[in-house]
């Protein structure tokens, strides 16, 4: 397993994992916590969550608010995502800026999500199964979301007619967001 270059915000990490392909198919570990210290990784993940998507379903941006929240290990099992962090770490020199990336049942590259960024994702086929680890229990009271579609972020889904719930339609515009982060 190894980090790939690192990326433009501080804090996010792209991984990818050691794959171990025979004529059965493959085998990789896609979590081990010894692997991921080495990496510099040492969050303990308490919670495992997946959601299976249909295409042009966007995800998001969701965060927890402290003390609930949570570091995120995401990957997609089936299918492909186009997976996008906003940074909302007041202090950090790249708040308000976002970052996307592919991840795809092919690359089976992970991202790992430091606390301080809201995160979302667009499945971009069908039955896409997206899974994470995160560092703190599901907390309802403590949930946040920034508009997914908020022109101060800018954020190009390539999606035409996305699929979004109310409650993601409702979200804060990241102008109006004050980060206790």
């Amino acid at each position: 397993m190894k980090t790939l270059e690192p990326l433009p915000i501080s804090g996010l990490r792209l991984i990818q994992p050691d794959i171990y392909n025979d004529a059965r198919g493959y085998f990789f570990e896609s979590y081990n916590y010894e692997t991921f210290k080495n990496l510099g990784i040492e969050d303990i993940f308490v919670q495992d969550n997946q959601s299976v998507s249909k295409k042009n379903v966007i995800r998001g941006l969701h965060f927890q608010m402290p003390p609930f929240a949570q570091a995120k290990l995401v990957r997609v099992v089936k299918g492909a995502a186009l997976d996008v962090v906003v940074d909302i770490r007041k202090e950090s020199p790249t708040y308000g800026q976002h970052l996307s990336v592919l991840l795809n049942d092919e690359n089976q590259l992970q991202l790992y999500i430091p606390v301080g960024f809201a995160h979302g994702f667009a499945a971009l086929e069908d039955d896409t199964l997206f899974a994470y680890k995160c560092s703190n229990l599901y907390h309802k009271d403590s949930e946040q979301s920034l508009l997914f579609n908020d022109k101060d972020l800018n954020i190009n889904w390539n999606i035409e007619n996305p699929i979004v719930t109310d409650k993601d339609l409702q979200a804060i515009c990241f102008k109006d967001f004050i980060s206790p982060f």
